[in-house]
């Protein structure tokens, strides 16, 4: 998809939250990818956080960024499978107020290209939730490379024609 380079860049601050109940920050590679992503494509890292599959504390930590006016967006990557501990997409239904349904539909056919049929096993999703965005990538390096390549690098510019989520972020408080 085109990106216009006679338009600006307009940064976003993008907080990074990893869900798994056994990485650190010495070992958490897929937060480490998402992150060099995040800042080679020229955003700014506002937060980093690594947190375990529990729907309360991830709630928790949702709503604190959500209602941080220094932080636009949200991507987690991990929780997205269909295990008993998988509840980041849980935790993100209760906060969010619009599901954006395309992301993971979009996300599981690139990924699909990758992996092959397993690819249904993810539950990869996003939403907007009082005007922060929410997207939720699989734990592995891999589906974060797939999700931010494929999708979010574009989605996420405010150069990508046709449309880009940037230009929206104006008015997604809206009533």
């Amino acid at each position: 998809m085109p990106i216009d380079e006679s338009l600006p860049f307009r940064p976003i601050r993008i907080a990074a939250l990893t869900v798994s109940d056994t990485r650190t920050l010495a070992d958490d590679r897929s937060g480490d990818t998402l992150i060099g992503r995040i800042e080679a494509a020229g955003h700014i890292l506002a937060a980093r956080a690594i947190e375990q599959d529990n729907v309360p504390t991830l709630v928790t930590r949702l709503n604190g960024w959500i209602d941080d006016p220094q932080i636009d967006v949200v991507i987690s990557t991990g929780g997205t499978g269909v295990t008993g501990r998988d509840v980041t997409p849980e935790a993100f239904a209760k906060v969010w107020d619009k599901q954006i349904e395309g992301f993971g539909e979009l996300f599981r056919w690139l990924s699909f290209q990758t992996i092959g049929t397993s690819a249904i096993q993810s539950r990869a999703c996003a939403g907007v939730a009082r005007g922060t965005y929410l997207f939720a990538l699989p734990g592995s390096t891999g589906a974060v490379r797939d999700g931010w390549d494929g999708i979010l690098r574009d989605q996420l510019d405010s150069r990508h024609r046709p449309c880009n989520f940037v230009d929206l972020m104006p008015r997604l408080t809206e009533r």
